[in-house]
Protein backbone atom coordinates (compact mmCIF):
# COMPACT_ATOMS: atom_id res chain seq x y z
CA UNK A 1 0.00 0.00 0.00
CA UNK A 2 1.33 3.44 -0.88
CA UNK A 3 1.95 5.72 2.10
CA UNK A 4 1.92 2.72 4.46
CA UNK A 5 4.50 4.35 6.72
CA UNK A 6 2.50 7.58 6.92
CA UNK A 7 -0.69 5.64 7.67
CA UNK A 8 1.04 3.70 10.46
CA UNK A 9 2.25 6.96 11.99
CA UNK A 10 -1.20 8.51 11.56
CA UNK A 11 -2.67 5.58 13.46
CA UNK A 12 -0.40 6.39 16.39
CA UNK A 13 -1.16 10.12 16.27
CA UNK A 14 -4.93 9.59 16.13
CA UNK A 15 -4.62 7.33 19.16
CA UNK A 16 -3.61 10.30 21.31
CA UNK A 17 -6.62 12.29 22.53
CA UNK A 18 -5.19 15.78 22.15
CA UNK A 19 -8.45 17.67 22.51
CA UNK A 20 -7.48 21.27 23.29
CA UNK A 21 -8.76 20.96 26.87
CA UNK A 22 -6.29 18.11 27.52
CA UNK A 23 -2.53 17.67 27.54
CA UNK A 24 -0.70 16.96 24.28
CA UNK A 25 2.50 15.74 25.98
CA UNK A 26 2.02 12.06 25.11
CA UNK A 27 1.82 12.92 21.42
CA UNK A 28 4.73 15.36 21.65
CA UNK A 29 6.73 12.69 23.46
CA UNK A 30 5.98 10.24 20.66
CA UNK A 31 7.21 12.71 18.04
CA UNK A 32 10.29 13.62 20.09
CA UNK A 33 11.20 9.95 20.48
CA UNK A 34 10.64 9.32 16.77
CA UNK A 35 12.96 12.19 15.86
CA UNK A 36 15.51 11.02 18.45
CA UNK A 37 15.65 7.62 16.74
CA UNK A 38 16.72 9.47 13.62
CA UNK A 39 19.19 11.58 15.63
CA UNK A 40 17.18 14.77 15.20
CA UNK A 41 17.17 17.04 18.25
CA UNK A 42 13.87 18.63 19.27
CA UNK A 43 13.27 21.74 21.34
CA UNK A 44 10.11 21.74 23.44
CA UNK A 45 8.40 24.95 24.51
CA UNK A 46 5.92 24.37 27.34
CA UNK A 47 2.86 26.31 28.44
CA UNK A 48 2.70 27.83 31.92
CA UNK A 49 1.20 24.66 33.40
CA UNK A 50 3.84 22.36 31.92
CA UNK A 51 1.06 20.12 30.56
CA UNK A 52 1.31 21.20 26.92
CA UNK A 53 4.21 21.82 24.59
CA UNK A 54 5.21 23.05 21.18
CA UNK A 55 7.97 21.20 19.33
CA UNK A 56 10.59 22.69 17.02
CA UNK A 57 13.28 20.83 15.10
CA UNK A 58 15.63 21.53 12.20
CA UNK A 59 16.78 18.92 9.69
CA UNK A 60 19.68 19.47 7.31
CA UNK A 61 22.10 22.33 6.81
CA UNK A 62 22.58 24.85 9.59
CA UNK A 63 22.57 27.68 7.06
CA UNK A 64 20.13 30.56 7.20
CA UNK A 65 16.79 30.11 5.48
CA UNK A 66 15.06 26.94 4.45
CA UNK A 67 11.41 26.01 4.73
CA UNK A 68 9.31 25.65 7.88
CA UNK A 69 6.56 23.03 7.86
CA UNK A 70 3.95 23.95 10.44
CA UNK A 71 1.05 22.11 12.00
CA UNK A 72 -0.97 21.99 15.21
CA UNK A 73 -1.29 18.91 17.41
CA UNK A 74 -4.60 19.68 19.12
CA UNK A 75 -8.04 18.61 17.96
CA UNK A 76 -11.62 19.72 18.55
CA UNK A 77 -13.89 17.80 20.96
CA UNK A 78 -16.06 14.86 19.97
CA UNK A 79 -18.71 15.82 22.56
CA UNK A 80 -22.24 15.41 21.21
CA UNK A 81 -21.09 13.81 17.97
CA UNK A 82 -22.36 10.41 16.83
CA UNK A 83 -19.31 8.55 15.51
CA UNK A 84 -19.73 5.27 13.65
CA UNK A 85 -16.43 3.97 15.02
CA UNK A 86 -14.00 4.88 17.80
CA UNK A 87 -12.74 8.39 16.92
CA UNK A 88 -9.38 7.67 18.54
CA UNK A 89 -8.71 4.55 16.50
CA UNK A 90 -7.80 4.92 12.84
CA UNK A 91 -10.37 3.03 10.79
CA UNK A 92 -9.93 2.40 7.07
CA UNK A 93 -12.94 1.94 4.82
CA UNK A 94 -12.09 1.70 1.15
CA UNK A 95 -10.13 4.85 0.26
CA UNK A 96 -10.87 6.75 3.48
CA UNK A 97 -9.12 6.87 6.86
CA UNK A 98 -11.48 7.81 9.69
CA UNK A 99 -10.55 9.29 13.06
CA UNK A 100 -10.52 12.58 14.93
CA UNK A 101 -7.80 14.80 13.53
CA UNK A 102 -7.14 12.82 10.35
CA UNK A 103 -7.93 15.84 8.17
CA UNK A 104 -7.29 18.59 10.72
CA UNK A 105 -4.40 18.06 10.81
CA UNK A 106 -2.63 14.91 11.95
CA UNK A 107 -2.56 13.61 8.38
CA UNK A 108 -0.08 16.35 7.48
CA UNK A 109 2.00 15.67 10.61
CA UNK A 110 2.13 11.96 9.76
CA UNK A 111 3.33 12.72 6.23
CA UNK A 112 6.08 15.00 7.55
CA UNK A 113 7.30 12.40 10.04
CA UNK A 114 7.20 9.65 7.42
CA UNK A 115 9.59 11.78 5.30
CA UNK A 116 12.17 12.39 8.04
CA UNK A 117 14.45 9.53 6.86
CA UNK A 118 14.28 10.91 3.31
CA UNK A 119 15.12 14.41 4.57
CA UNK A 120 18.18 13.05 6.36
CA UNK A 121 19.45 10.93 3.46
CA UNK A 122 18.95 13.84 1.03
CA UNK A 123 21.75 15.80 2.75
CA UNK A 124 19.72 18.99 2.47
CA UNK A 125 21.57 22.16 1.50
CA UNK A 126 18.55 24.17 2.67
CA UNK A 127 17.20 23.18 6.10
CA UNK A 128 13.67 21.99 6.73
CA UNK A 129 12.23 23.19 10.03
CA UNK A 130 9.38 21.40 11.83
CA UNK A 131 7.06 23.53 13.97
CA UNK A 132 4.28 21.68 15.82
CA UNK A 133 2.04 23.68 18.16
CA UNK A 134 -0.67 23.25 20.79
CA UNK A 135 -4.01 25.03 21.30
CA UNK A 136 -4.51 26.23 17.74
CA UNK A 137 -8.17 25.20 17.85
CA UNK A 138 -8.95 27.59 20.70
CA UNK A 139 -7.63 30.70 19.00
CA UNK A 140 -4.01 30.07 17.97
CA UNK A 141 -2.98 30.42 21.62
CA UNK A 142 -0.06 28.02 22.04
CA UNK A 143 1.99 29.09 19.04
CA UNK A 144 2.90 32.43 20.66
CA UNK A 145 5.56 30.77 22.81
CA UNK A 146 6.92 29.04 19.73
CA UNK A 147 7.13 32.39 17.95
CA UNK A 148 9.39 33.67 20.71
CA UNK A 149 11.71 30.68 20.27
CA UNK A 150 11.95 31.04 16.49
CA UNK A 151 12.49 34.78 16.76
CA UNK A 152 15.40 34.20 19.13
CA UNK A 153 17.10 31.58 16.94
CA UNK A 154 20.13 32.53 14.88
CA UNK A 155 18.82 30.35 12.03
CA UNK A 156 15.44 31.50 10.72
CA UNK A 157 13.29 30.00 7.95
CA UNK A 158 12.88 31.85 4.68
CA UNK A 159 9.20 31.01 4.50
CA UNK A 160 6.56 28.72 5.99
CA UNK A 161 4.02 26.20 4.75
CA UNK A 162 1.09 25.61 7.10
CA UNK A 163 -0.41 22.22 6.29
CA UNK A 164 -4.05 22.87 7.17
CA UNK A 165 -6.48 20.88 5.00
CA UNK A 166 -6.80 22.68 1.66
CA UNK A 167 -7.14 19.59 -0.58
CA UNK A 168 -3.53 20.32 -1.61
CA UNK A 169 -4.54 23.63 -3.13
CA UNK A 170 -2.51 26.80 -2.58
CA UNK A 171 -4.08 29.23 -0.11
CA UNK A 172 -2.80 32.80 -0.08
CA UNK A 173 -5.13 34.34 2.45
CA UNK A 174 -7.66 34.03 5.23
CA UNK A 175 -9.53 36.47 7.44
CA UNK A 176 -8.49 37.42 10.94
CA UNK A 177 -10.71 36.82 13.96
CA UNK A 178 -11.62 38.55 17.21
CA UNK A 179 -13.97 36.90 19.69
CA UNK A 180 -15.51 38.70 22.67
CA UNK A 181 -17.63 37.82 25.69
CA UNK A 182 -20.06 40.49 26.85
CA UNK A 183 -21.57 40.47 30.34
CA UNK A 184 -24.56 42.73 30.92
CA UNK A 185 -25.25 43.39 34.60
CA UNK A 186 -28.79 44.57 35.23
CA UNK A 187 -31.05 44.91 38.28
CA UNK A 188 -33.49 42.16 39.26
CA UNK A 189 -37.02 42.69 40.50
CA UNK A 190 -40.45 41.07 40.30
CA UNK A 191 -41.72 41.11 36.72
CA UNK A 192 -44.85 42.90 37.93
CA UNK A 193 -42.53 45.80 38.81
CA UNK A 194 -40.51 45.54 35.60
CA UNK A 195 -39.96 49.31 35.17
CA UNK A 196 -38.14 49.37 38.54
CA UNK A 197 -35.55 46.88 37.33
CA UNK A 198 -32.94 46.80 34.57
CA UNK A 199 -33.58 43.93 32.20
CA UNK A 200 -30.14 42.57 31.26
CA UNK A 201 -31.58 40.40 28.49
CA UNK A 202 -33.28 43.38 26.84
CA UNK A 203 -30.12 45.47 26.93
CA UNK A 204 -28.06 42.57 25.60
CA UNK A 205 -30.57 42.27 22.76
CA UNK A 206 -30.18 45.97 21.94
CA UNK A 207 -26.40 45.57 21.76
CA UNK A 208 -26.67 42.40 19.66
CA UNK A 209 -29.02 44.26 17.31
CA UNK A 210 -26.39 47.01 16.96
CA UNK A 211 -23.70 44.42 16.17
CA UNK A 212 -26.01 43.00 13.52
CA UNK A 213 -26.46 46.46 12.00
CA UNK A 214 -22.69 46.92 11.79
CA UNK A 215 -22.41 43.55 10.04
CA UNK A 216 -25.09 44.61 7.55
CA UNK A 217 -23.24 47.88 6.95
CA UNK A 218 -20.01 45.98 6.19
CA UNK A 219 -21.87 43.84 3.64
CA UNK A 220 -23.01 47.01 1.84
CA UNK A 221 -20.02 49.34 2.16
CA UNK A 222 -17.15 46.85 2.37
CA UNK A 223 -14.21 46.81 1.92
CA UNK A 224 -14.49 43.80 -0.36
CA UNK A 225 -12.19 40.99 -1.43
CA UNK A 226 -13.90 38.78 -3.98
CA UNK A 227 -11.38 35.98 -3.61
CA UNK A 228 -13.42 35.03 -0.54
CA UNK A 229 -16.71 33.16 -0.56
CA UNK A 230 -18.02 35.93 1.73
CA UNK A 231 -16.09 38.94 0.39
CA UNK A 232 -16.46 41.30 3.37
CA UNK A 233 -15.92 41.44 7.13
CA UNK A 234 -18.64 39.70 9.14
CA UNK A 235 -19.90 40.04 12.72
CA UNK A 236 -21.79 37.17 14.32
CA UNK A 237 -23.33 36.44 17.73
CA UNK A 238 -23.10 32.73 18.51
CA UNK A 239 -23.83 32.20 22.23
CA UNK A 240 -26.29 33.84 24.64
CA UNK A 241 -27.67 33.05 28.10
CA UNK A 242 -29.59 35.02 30.70
CA UNK A 243 -32.46 35.04 33.13
CA UNK A 244 -33.76 32.43 35.58
CA UNK A 245 -37.56 32.32 35.54
CA UNK A 246 -40.15 34.35 33.66
CA UNK A 247 -41.47 36.34 36.62
CA UNK A 248 -38.09 37.82 37.55
CA UNK A 249 -36.53 40.67 35.58
CA UNK A 250 -33.11 39.20 34.73
CA UNK A 251 -30.10 40.87 36.33
CA UNK A 252 -27.54 39.15 34.13
CA UNK A 253 -27.09 38.21 30.50
CA UNK A 254 -23.98 36.99 28.71
CA UNK A 255 -23.30 36.58 25.04
CA UNK A 256 -20.34 36.00 22.74
CA UNK A 257 -19.75 37.51 19.35
CA UNK A 258 -16.98 37.35 16.79
CA UNK A 259 -15.56 39.46 14.01
CA UNK A 260 -14.00 37.74 11.00
CA UNK A 261 -12.25 40.55 9.24
CA UNK A 262 -10.45 41.23 6.02
CA UNK A 263 -6.84 42.37 6.20
CA UNK A 264 -8.07 45.78 5.06
CA UNK A 265 -10.35 46.15 8.10
CA UNK A 266 -9.17 47.10 11.59
CA UNK A 267 -11.19 45.03 14.07
CA UNK A 268 -10.27 47.32 16.96
CA UNK A 269 -12.16 50.14 15.27
CA UNK A 270 -15.25 47.94 15.06
CA UNK A 271 -14.91 46.88 18.71
CA UNK A 272 -14.53 50.49 19.79
CA UNK A 273 -17.65 51.37 17.80
CA UNK A 274 -19.62 48.68 19.64
CA UNK A 275 -18.26 49.77 23.03
CA UNK A 276 -19.08 53.40 22.28
CA UNK A 277 -22.67 52.47 21.44
CA UNK A 278 -22.98 50.68 24.78
CA UNK A 279 -21.46 53.64 26.64
CA UNK A 280 -23.51 56.37 24.98
CA UNK A 281 -26.81 54.66 24.15
CA UNK A 282 -27.33 51.91 26.72
CA UNK A 283 -25.50 52.60 29.97
CA UNK A 284 -27.03 56.05 30.61
CA UNK A 285 -30.54 54.56 30.67
CA UNK A 286 -29.37 51.64 32.81
CA UNK A 287 -27.71 54.01 35.29
CA UNK A 288 -30.90 56.04 35.65
CA UNK A 289 -32.31 53.05 37.52
CA UNK A 290 -29.12 51.81 39.21
CA UNK A 291 -25.50 52.98 39.15
CA UNK A 292 -24.42 49.39 39.81
CA UNK A 293 -25.47 48.21 36.36
CA UNK A 294 -22.75 47.69 33.78
CA UNK A 295 -21.71 46.21 30.43
CA UNK A 296 -18.34 44.45 30.43
CA UNK A 297 -16.36 43.31 27.37
CA UNK A 298 -13.71 40.58 27.55
CA UNK A 299 -11.55 39.50 24.62
CA UNK A 300 -11.63 35.71 24.28
CA UNK A 301 -9.60 35.10 21.13
CA UNK A 302 -7.76 37.09 18.51
CA UNK A 303 -5.50 36.27 15.60
CA UNK A 304 -4.57 38.21 12.47
CA UNK A 305 -5.54 37.45 8.92
CA UNK A 306 -3.12 36.13 6.35
CA UNK A 307 -2.33 37.65 2.99
CA UNK A 308 0.58 36.84 0.73
CA UNK A 309 1.12 38.19 -2.77
CA UNK A 310 0.17 35.60 -5.38
CA UNK A 311 3.26 36.65 -7.35
CA UNK A 312 5.67 36.22 -4.43
CA UNK A 313 8.45 33.65 -4.66
CA UNK A 314 7.02 31.34 -1.93
CA UNK A 315 3.68 31.13 -3.74
CA UNK A 316 5.37 30.52 -7.09
CA UNK A 317 7.54 27.84 -5.46
CA UNK A 318 4.61 25.92 -3.96
CA UNK A 319 2.60 26.20 -7.18
CA UNK A 320 5.55 24.82 -9.13
CA UNK A 321 5.87 21.83 -6.79
CA UNK A 322 2.17 21.13 -7.22
CA UNK A 323 2.20 21.86 -10.96
CA UNK A 324 -0.88 23.98 -10.35
CA UNK A 325 -1.09 27.72 -11.03
CA UNK A 326 -4.36 28.18 -9.11
CA UNK A 327 -4.70 29.74 -5.67
CA UNK A 328 -7.56 30.69 -3.35
CA UNK A 329 -8.50 32.22 -0.01
CA UNK A 330 -10.36 30.30 2.71
CA UNK A 331 -13.00 30.88 5.38
CA UNK A 332 -11.04 29.34 8.28
CA UNK A 333 -8.15 30.81 10.25
CA UNK A 334 -4.63 29.45 10.74
CA UNK A 335 -1.44 30.27 12.60
CA UNK A 336 -0.08 31.62 9.32
CA UNK A 337 -1.17 35.18 10.05
CA UNK A 338 0.88 35.15 13.25
CA UNK A 339 3.98 33.84 11.46
CA UNK A 340 3.58 36.64 8.97
CA UNK A 341 2.82 39.38 11.50
CA UNK A 342 5.17 38.45 14.37
CA UNK A 343 8.10 36.94 12.46
CA UNK A 344 7.74 38.70 9.11
CA UNK A 345 7.76 35.18 7.69
CA UNK A 346 6.05 34.74 4.29
CA UNK A 347 3.48 31.97 4.70
CA UNK A 348 1.45 29.77 2.37
CA UNK A 349 -1.29 27.39 3.54
CA UNK A 350 -1.37 24.03 1.75
CA UNK A 351 -2.11 20.58 3.10
CA UNK A 352 -3.92 17.29 2.50
CA UNK A 353 -7.55 16.66 3.36
CA UNK A 354 -10.64 18.83 3.13
CA UNK A 355 -11.94 21.35 5.64
CA UNK A 356 -15.38 19.96 4.78
CA UNK A 357 -14.51 16.86 6.80
CA UNK A 358 -12.91 18.68 9.73
CA UNK A 359 -14.61 19.12 13.13
CA UNK A 360 -17.38 16.64 12.24
CA UNK A 361 -18.34 13.16 13.32
CA UNK A 362 -16.65 10.52 11.15
CA UNK A 363 -13.88 12.93 10.14
CA UNK A 364 -11.66 11.38 7.50
CA UNK A 365 -8.83 11.92 5.06
CA UNK A 366 -8.69 10.06 1.78
CA UNK A 367 -5.66 8.00 0.88
CA UNK A 368 -5.59 9.91 -2.42
CA UNK A 369 -5.01 13.12 -0.46
CA UNK A 370 -2.24 11.51 1.58
CA UNK A 371 -0.59 10.41 -1.65
CA UNK A 372 -0.80 13.92 -3.10
CA UNK A 373 0.60 15.35 0.12
CA UNK A 374 3.38 12.76 0.13
CA UNK A 375 4.40 13.55 -3.45
CA UNK A 376 4.42 17.25 -2.61
CA UNK A 377 6.79 16.67 0.32
CA UNK A 378 9.02 14.40 -1.80
CA UNK A 379 9.34 17.12 -4.42
CA UNK A 380 9.96 19.72 -1.72
CA UNK A 381 12.77 17.62 -0.24
CA UNK A 382 14.37 17.18 -3.64
CA UNK A 383 14.25 20.95 -4.18
CA UNK A 384 16.19 21.49 -0.93
CA UNK A 385 19.11 19.20 -1.82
Amino acid sequence: MTEKNAIDILKSLVGFDTTSSKSNLDLIGFIESYLNIHKIKSTLVYDSSGKKANLYATIGSSSEGGIMLSGHTDIVPITGQAWTDDPFHLTQKENKLYGRGTADMKGFLALILSRVPKMISAKLSKPIHLAFSYDEEVGCVGVHRLLDLINGNSIKPAFCIVGEPTSMEVVTGHKGKCGYQVVVKGLACHSGQAPFGVNAVNYAAKLISHITEISKEKSIKGPFDYDYEVPYTTLHTGVISGGTILNIVPDSCQFEFEIRHLIEDNPKELINKIKLYAKENLLPNMHKVSSKTDIHFKEKVTYPGLSIDENSEPVKYVKKLLNNEQHKKVIFGTEGGLFQEKLNLPTVVCGPGSIDQAHKADEYISIDQLEKGGKFLDDLINSCR
